[in-house]
């Protein structure tokens, strides 16, 4: 993917209504792979590596590394509750059964994940404007702002059939909207 093409994709998933109308048409055959091979496959247990994409991992290594962190923002970013939660949807593709509804229930476990880590700012402001020497404003901004990239993060990240282990519906074996690749005939 060229950097052109990468900024018109981020620009389309943080765009109006309209727009989200073409990354349904381009996400929708993946909906579709997906929920065609349910039946034959069966939904492995559950796993969650907290917030993905290296977040929970990355902060826990500094953790680790440097106790003073750890001890003044702790082993696990703040908002991790909210990542398992979207990680329960995503791991069965939202409960869907049709691809309409798997599609629909993306959306609306990103809208969910969005919302909790602005809602823990809010619930934590006065607390950790104190705690970090912020102020209350600052701890909002902060934490909208990691909702905002954390939602263009996993709506960007996140299709299905991807072969990502972050991808909607991990819980299910890899689907592919490919055709198989057959092997050269020599």
């Amino acid at each position: 993917m060229t950097a052109r093409n990468l900024i018109f994709a981020v620009g389309l998933i943080a765009s109006p209504a309209h727009s989200q109308d073409v990354l349904r048409s381009i996400e929708m055959p993946a909906h579709r792979a997906l929920v065609a091979q349910l039946d034959e496959a069966a939904l492995t247990p559950f796993e969650t590596d907290g917030c993905s994409g290296g977040l929970s991992a990355s902060w826990r290594f500094v953790a680790d590394t440097f106790p003073k962190f750890s001890a003044l923002y702790e082993a696990h970013p703040p908002w991790e509750g909210c990542c398992v939660t979207h990680d329960r949807a995503y791991h069965n593709a939202g409960g869907a059964l049709a691809a309409d509804d798997s599609f629909a229930a993306r959306v609306a476990a990103d809208s969910a994940l969005r919302a909790c880590v602005k809602q823990h700012g809010e619930d934590h402001a006065d607390g950790y404007a104190q705690r970090y020497d912020m102020t209350p404003d600052q701890i909002r901004l902060a934490h909208s702002v990691t909702a905002e990239a954390m939602h263009a993060a996993v709506r960007f990240g996140g299709a299905p059939c991807s072969g990502l282990p972050w991808r909607w519906g991990f819980g299910y074996p890899g689907c592919s909207v490919f055709p198989p690749l057959t092997p050269a005939r020599e």
